[in-house]
């Protein structure tokens, strides 16, 4: 951006299509420890899908649950797996047979617990983004279950974040609500933008969290999965999905970051964002 550039004309906002190159210069190298190896996931409804991965692909069997409507499919998509932590994977897709639907696997081979993102691209509308995420916990049928399974949480709120995705390419974060989070570019080819989009956060393992948004100017969302324990020297993992400049295309890549706490934000109890939607969300229950 120049200082001629109205940085408030979101019509010259950046395409996904167009931030891609060189923004995954931080990515981690892929995993191959899940290779050869079956693992089935069974949500609440009782709905089963078997992940059997390959060198680079993963092979998949969904068979719905008796209150899930969706129908039985099976397919292979390529894939790609990052180890996050010791036993923990992070596997992310793009459906073939649904372009429209791609999918972030989280599986903890310690806990037995698995987590599902999944992001589909539809049509904005007002109160609605372009892209919409699902998120499915589930249990690993190979494996026992043991400790706490994947959950929503408020626990980033009040932190502000530097995310450094390459040489050129630098965000800061800051986590405001549960609802809401501020992003803003220090520098890249967006260097200037800062927006407050929808997002979602789910812990994993005490730390590690599960950080997903949707943004509501450009056609696109995001799933990472983010290392907090060492508030100097943080880490990601994540993925980019939406529309490319043209509107008739997807565009799917993965990237990484390495980061730093910048500062973190207490605020009086009365006033604190969290306290306050989690109340509201408890009132709002007892009306029912």
């Amino acid at each position: 951006m120049t200082e001629s550039t109205n940085l408030s004309d979101t019509s010259t906002w950046l395409p996904l299509d167009g931030l891609a190159p060189g923004f995954d210069a931080n990515k981690a190298p892929l995993s191959d420890a899940l290779v050869g190896r079956t693992l089935t996931v069974v949500d609440d409804r009782g709905t089963r899908i078997a992940h059997t991965f390959g060198s680079g692909s993963v092979s998949w069997v969904y068979k719905p649950g008796e209150s899930d409507p969706t129908e039985p499919a099976a397919q292979t998509d390529a894939c790609e797996v990052f180890e996050v932590d010791e036993d923990l994977y992070y596997a992310q897709f793009h459906h073939d047979y649904l372009p429209n639907e791609a999918v972030s696997l989280f599986l903890d081979l310690r806990s037995g617990y698995a987590l599902a993102v999944v992001s589909i691209i539809g049509e904005a509308a007002p109160g609605h983004t372009a892209v919409q995420q699902l998120f499915a916990p589930s249990r690993i049928e190979e494996l026992a279950q043991t400790g706490a399974a994947p959950a929503p949480t408020i626990e980033l709120i009040g932190r502000r974040a530097m995310w450094v995705y390459s040489s050129e390419h630098t965000y800061e974060h800051i986590y405001l609500t549960p609802h809401w989070y501020t992003w803003q570019c220090l520098a890249g080819p967006e260097q200037g933008l800062a927006d407050t989009d929808e997002q979602t956060t789910w812990r994993l393992r005490p730390g590690i969290y599960v950080f997903a948004w949707r943004e509501k100017v450009i056609p696109c969302a995001s799933v990472t999965v983010a290392d907090h324990r060492d508030q100097r020297s943080l880490r990601s993992h994540g993925v980019l999905f939406g529309l490319d400049e043209a509107g008739t295309s997807q565009t799917h890549f993965t990237f990484g970051a390495f980061g730093r706490l910048l500062s973190n934000t207490v605020h009086p109890a009365e006033y604190d964002p969290a306290l306050r939607d989690a109340a509201d969300a408890g009132a709002s229950e007892g009306t029912n």
